[in-house]
């Protein structure tokens, strides 16, 4: 079996496919009603699938009779040189059928990433998530120092970023519609383009989202729950696979306990697999699902109305501000958060420094910071009055709201792209729904002007300094010096 690409896309292993849409129904959906408040139901029955056809064309020498040919028996069957094995594989397939008209198949998982992304974006714009982001983010101390104390500019960047999210979540939205059979799901984009310029005339009922919701959650967290044990599946197959080659190595009797107890095992997570297929989005037809992902398009396009007055498209094509670069603008907010991250270790273990950790630190550093650097050391006072402890608390101060911006930086590069990740999120999806859904940029350094985030870390740096040349001078008797480059001996 494949593993998922970043884009969600289950790449298909010819050798370990999986079958169960043989009998799989399917529902036979209607399109969208633009004009319509409400959730379409499906109440249509079902029908079963055509079996595919296939014909072999007419040669010339079918007119004539002939000897039947003589049909060799396949690998599995059992042949004078081919001895009966007691054991057999649980083969569990995997076959991926078309999008409109029979399951949604091997897509699930592709659906199912989908659907955490316009869940975790319509919880982010929850009226208690915005309050949290009013009262408490855009307050707090990283904000305040790193990126702007004017409240209207910090709200324009978190709805530039909540409609960026939102035009990700509905193109995706559009691209599973475009793959229907039903032409009537085609190029929502259209539709969507509305949302705008129509908002009054799309409110939904919250009962019914709500509905909506819960339904798409609990099918992702299915979902989510059947890729975990797919791929613990494919783990036991190894494994057994394993047992029966060393057992033909070993000449081993072939009806060993340790192969019965692998093929039991394997043969219990099938049926696992199988139940999970019936319970997630593998069984669920794609135009039944389409309606639901439509309607969370149109609620999260009303929460961000509410959340922020605006739809946030003059945020989105407004020209980057002048007079401050932003570290995630000039793609080194990753950088900042490693040189603040290892600042922070230094400072903890003072003391004990591993060899060249400095000369580490002080190539790291940034242009700015460096250039800066050695008139701010030769301005340190070598007769310093301050004790180890007061400079430390200094340092402390400031690395006590500094380092939880670098941390989440690094978080959210590190989650970036993890093909698991939707796995996860889906999992953890219904758990807390009181707290924030997803980090914001603004909790990391990625609005952080440049400017001010050389200053911080030019005068941690120079703490940095007066700690350790305090700490020689207390061991050894040193005169503290000034920070060298690597390069001068």
């Amino acid at each position: 079996m494949g593993g998922l690409c970043p884009g969600g896309t289950v790449k298909q292993n010819p050798k370990d496919t999986w079958d169960y849409t043989n009998t799989t129904k399917t529902t036979k959906q209607e399109g969208p009603d633009w004009n319509s408040n409400h959730i379409i139901k499906t109440t249509k029955p079902n029908s079963p699938l055509p079996e595919p056809k296939w014909r072999r064309p007419k040669l010339p020498s079918d007119s004539k009779p002939s000897t039947p040919p003589r049909i060799k028996p396949t690998p599995t069957q059992p042949t004078p040189s081919t001895p009966t094995r007691p054991w057999i594989i649980p083969k569990v397939i995997f076959k991926k059928g078309t999008s409109g008209g029979s399951t949604i198949s091997i897509l699930a998982f592709e659906v199912a990433n989908t659907i955490v992304k316009g869940v975790n974006l319509l919880h982010s714009l929850s009226k208690g998530n915005i309050q949290v982001l009013k009262k408490e983010i855009l307050h707090s101390d990283g904000v305040r120092q790193l990126v702007s104390t004017d409240m209207k500019e910090l709200l324009s960047f978190v709805a530039a970023d909540k409609r960026q999210e939102f035009e990700v979540f509905s193109r995706e939205v559009i691209r599973f519609g475009d793959q229907c059979k039903d032409s009537r799901w085609h190029k929502l984009d259209k539709y969507f383009s509305t949302l705008d310029s129509d908002y009054p005339s799309h409110k939904q009922h919250k009962v019914d989202a709500e509905t909506t919701i819960k339904e798409l959650t609990a099918l992702a967290q299915h979902t989510s729950e059947l890729y975990r044990e797919q791929q613990a599946f494919e783990r036991f197959e190894h494994d057994f696979r394993g047992k029966i080659e060393e057992a033909e190595s070993s000449n081993l009797p072939r009806g060993g306990e340790s192969l019965a107890f692998f093929q039991s095992e394997l043969g219990e997570q099938k049926k696992l697999v199988r139940s999970l297929q019936k319970k997630s989005l593998w069984s669920k037809n794609l135009e039944e699902i389409m309606q639901k992902l439509v309607d969370v398009v149109t609620c999260i396009h009303q929460a961000f109305w509410e959340a922020f007055g605006t739809s946030g498209i003059a945020l989105v094509r407004k020209e980057p501000r002048k007079g401050s670069e932003r570290l995630g603008e000039a793609g080194v907010a990753l950088h900042y958060a490693n040189v603040i991250n290892q600042i922070n270790i230094i400072a903890s273990r003072p003391t004990s420094l591993p060899p060249n950790l400095r000369d580490q630190l002080y190539r790291a550093l940034p242009t700015n910071v460096k250039t800066a650097l050695r008139s701010r050391l030769l301005a340190v006072d070598s007769n310093e009055q301050l004790s180890i402890f007061q400079v430390k608390a200094e340092m402390e101060k400031t690395l006590k709201w500094l380092v939880p911006v670098a941390t989440n930086t690094i978080k959210s590069h590190q989650e970036f792209g993890w093909v698991a990740q939707w796995a996860k999120d889906s999992y953890e999806l219904g758990k807390n729904s009181t707290t924030p859904s997803n980090m914001t940029r603004l909790q990391t350094l990625y609005y952080a002007d440049k400017q001010k985030a050389d200053e911080y870390i030019l005068e941690l740096v120079t703490l940095l300094h007066r700690v350790i040349s305090l700490i020689r001078r207390r061991d050894h008797g040193f005169k503290p010096q000034p920070l060298r480059s690597p390069t001068r001996r």
